[in-house]
């Protein structure tokens, strides 16, 4: 008996046990907008258990109450209505429904990852001439591209970002879908090829935290992770001297192009400069410089097309890159196109 209490014990501090070493990073997040949105999990889940809690509770009762050894519950067999018990049942749902839509309703624009941040954090708003780190994100298979247009320079699978300033991130993808995840940050937002989505973010707090993508892209999922370091300004200068001294040179087309190919657990590397339109090339899969770009097949379908006349002339087209004129693309659209002439 005295070893049955003890397994009974045990097994119910197991599951404390095995949550003790648990970093609920949603929960005490280091960002502004992870701690709003973990705010928006707790407020929500109260809520939700006004209900879950009694429901749950009476059911206990009702078992215990009406349990067939009990002789003195009251039995009506023929009982079918209640006004205040259908009252109590439909106006406390009804009730919490309201308050979680006009939360979501408030939270959904509050929140939303392309708008531009309006505070630092709940007691300091964003001074005026601040002027948000622009990092431009491309998800391979399977590592993470990292490209600071502002500081010139590129990483794999290591972002850096200094603490209390502004982040602006522009996602994108090389092949298939991705989604760009920093828990203690914000939010994940998904990444996909041709496409651009975007995140305004903050970290308020130095250290480093956990990157990964949070949508099952492939065999090499697993390891597509990175580590996000939250700087004071000072180191994160030193960070970018210190990546201006990478190995790896110039990204460029040429470099990117290997850099794609799919690739599992790729280690950390640095990049002292980068080509200033590699990010738009990739964007609009035309890092093949033989390749026409998204927006200039774009541009065509907004004329009219190639097959009307005066759609497109070849001023235009000569107004395009690459300015090789023997290249497949131009002569695709000068044999296509009809001219003004």
């Amino acid at each position: 008996m005295h070893i049955l209490k003890n397994l009974r014990r045990s097994l119910l501090l197991l599951p404390v046990v095995l949550l003790a070493g648990c970093n609920t990073v949603l929960m005490n997040p280091s960002g502004d907008i992870a701690h709003q949105q973990g705010r928006l999990i707790v407020v929500s889940t109260v809520l939700m258990l006004i209900i879950i809690i009694p429901v749950v509770a009476l059911t206990v009762l009702f078992a215990w109450r009406y349990r067939q050894s009990n002789k003195e519950a009251v039995y009506s067999p023929d009982w079918d209505h209640s006004t205040q018990l259908e009252l109590a049942i439909w106006a406390a749902p009804l009730l919490i429904i309201i308050a979680l839509g006009a939360i979501t309703w408030i939270s959904t624009h509050t929140l939303d990852p392309y708008q531009p941040l309006r505070r630092i954090d709940a007691q300091r708003a964003i001074p005026a001439d601040t002027k948000p780190l622009v990092v431009e994100v491309v998800a391979l298979d399977w590592k993470w591209l990292f490209i600071y247009p502002e500081q010139g320079v590129a990483t794999v699978n290591e972002l850096a970002a200094p603490v209390d300033r502004p982040i602006l991130f522009k996602i994108t993808a090389s092949s298939v879908m991705n989604s760009f995840f920093i828990p203690a940050l914000a939010g994940q937002i998904y990444a996909m090829p041709g496409m651009e989505t975007k995140l305004n973010a903050v970290i308020n707090k130095p250290g480093e935290f956990e990157g990964f993508s949070a949508n099952y892209s492939g065999a090499g999922f697993s390891g597509m992770r990175f580590k996000f370091h939250g700087l004071n300004q000072g180191d994160f200068d030193q960070w970018v001297a210190k990546v201006k001294t990478g190995k790896e040179g110039e990204l460029n087309r040429a470099l990117y192009q290997k850099l794609e190919v799919p690739s599992e657990r790729e280690p950390v590397r640095h990049y002292a400069t980068v080509a200033p339109d590699l990010y738009d090339a990739i964007l609009n899969r035309c890092v093949d410089s033989s390749k026409m770009c998204m927006k200039q097949m774009m541009a065509i379908d907004a004329e009219g097309g190639l097959g009307k006349p005066g759609a497109f002339n070849v001023a235009t087209m000569q107004s395009w890159q690459p300015d090789n004129i023997n290249s497949p693309k131009r002569k695709y659209v000068t044999a296509m196109c009809t001219t003004e002439e």
